[in-house]
């Protein structure tokens, strides 16, 4: 996970520069070891962003004046490290990266969710993850077919809808998350931890059949929407559905076909336009819940029709994805188990495969030490042959006398130079073994 093993909360304090990523009990650790300043001093960030960490992994910190009142007696004491909660973020690295972390599988609750005590504190009409998400959308570029929003921040609440069916689509979603909250279900975006996939959109009201490549321009966020129910993650998505329907071109401009009214102009005056078929957006909206992990496929889909709205069925759609846990569970299981399976069938073709290379390479590097071993052995009578003329050289010319024994001495020698060495051995000894191969 790091250069360093973090699992340990037994951090040295002293040190200068800590290493990251850090768990969360590692940066609790931290911020109840020294006032937050030195912390955040410690990885280049200030304090303010240092506490937004501790908020992010749902770490507590230390009050303002904690440290006065340490130093004096009369500090409140530490509280625990809460106990992570489904979604919540697991470790934080000081240059972003994201990295993996082992969770259990997910699980459906244990029991029928009982709905929350009313807390003391009077709640926000608002859910948080909604909070100044109209101005975001409204403030982004449209898409060049129907005119969905496409706002530039993309960490947002994935609702895929044009201008005039935004308001709409925000009241639902405030209805579903704040009922699915009352719950104990957290709405949330998923944690970068999370291999999270978004299920595919289709925005048409009446799916269509399409071939090839299908490119809808929509916007898309970095991460799903997600409720977790019990530890069972599902994705949620709210879609204005668009129609496809007959439009006329006229005076530069769209419009439907049903809304046509010919022009009164006598004699032979007539409108220049022509038909063909666009899509155009409904203000019907559709919530498409999702099973966000891999290997498990499940989506479901509530619509609107013109006799009734998605607010309607809230409370029909939040007992069914309560229901859908059960099933999500199933498949995420039987996808790791499928994972594992192939992950050791890749790992036997893998040692299949290094065996059938170590034989081949063995019977290669042996067919090449007895070649060469078999040219050794063909070139020793050559060697002999040479060896025998330069003795029987060397023999005559030691019968020769004066200068012309010197000079045919010294022609020998110049021979023996030319041809190298002869001795078989010398070869022999260069050989290398299919072993040595």
């Amino acid at each position: 996970m790091g250069k360093e093993d973090t699992g340990s909360s037994n951090h040295d304090v002293n040190d200068t520069t800590p290493s990251t990523p850090l768990t969360r009990e590692d940066l609790y650790a931290l911020v109840w070891s020294e006032p937050m300043l030195k912390v955040a001093a410690r990885f280049g960030v200030s304090s303010s962003y240092m506490a937004r960490i501790c908020t992010l992994l749902n770490v507590p910190r230390p009050e303002r004046g904690y440290w006065a009142k340490l130093a004096v007696g009369k500090a409140p004491p530490k509280p625990p490290l809460p106990d992570a909660q489904p979604g919540d973020e697991l470790v934080w690295s000081r240059d972003g990266e994201t990295v993996k972390v082992d969770r259990p599988l997910p699980r459906p609750p244990s029991k029928r969710p009982k709905r929350k005590a009313k807390p003391t504190v009077v709640r926000s009409d608002q859910h948080p993850l909604l909070n100044g998400a109209k101005a975001l959308f409204e403030s982004g570029r449209l898409s060049y077919e129907v005119g969905y929003l496409k706002p530039a921040k993309r960490l947002l609440v994935d609702l895929i809808v044009t201008k005039t069916a935004l308001d709409k689509a925000l009241t639902f979603a405030n209805q579903l998350f704040l009922l699915l909250e009352e719950r104990g279900h957290r709405v949330v975006l998923s944690p970068k931890t999370e291999s999270f996939h978004r299920a595919k959109v289709d925005e048409y009201e009446v799916p269509r059949k399409r071939g090839g490549y299908d490119f809808n321009n929509l916007w898309c966020p970095y991460r799903c929407t997600v409720v977790y129910v019990g530890t069972v993650a599902i994705g949620l998505t709210i879609i204005e559905m668009v129609e496809e329907v007959e439009v006329r071109y006229v005076d530069g401009k769209y419009i439907r076909e049903k809304d046509y009214v010919p022009s009164k102009r006598r004699g032979y005056g007539f409108d220049r336009g022509w038909t063909t078929k666009k899509d155009f957006p409904t203000g019907r909206l559709r919530l498409q819940a999702y099973s966000p992990y891999p290997r498990a496929g499940w989506v479901c889909r509530w619509q609107e029709t013109n006799n009734r709205d998605l607010v309607s069925q809230t409370k029909a759609i939040v007992k069914e994805l309560e229901r859908a846990t059960v099933e999500i569970a199933r498949l995420v299981e039987e996808g790791e188990r499928q994972a594992e399976i192939e992950r050791r069938e890749w790992e036997a073709q893998q040692e299949e495969r290094r065996r059938q290379e170590a034989e081949r390479r063995a019977a290669e590097a042996l067919q090449k030490s007895k070649e060469e071993l078999l040219q050794i052995i063909a070139g020793w009578a050559e060697a002999n042959r040479i060896e025998q003329f330069f003795q029987d050289a060397e023999r005559r010319a030691a019968e020769l006398c004066g200068d012309e024994k010197l000079k045919m001495l010294e022609r020998l020698k110049l021979a023996r130079e030319l041809v190298g060495s002869v001795d078989a051995l010398d070869h022999f000894m260069e050989w290398r073994s299919p072993d040595e191969r």
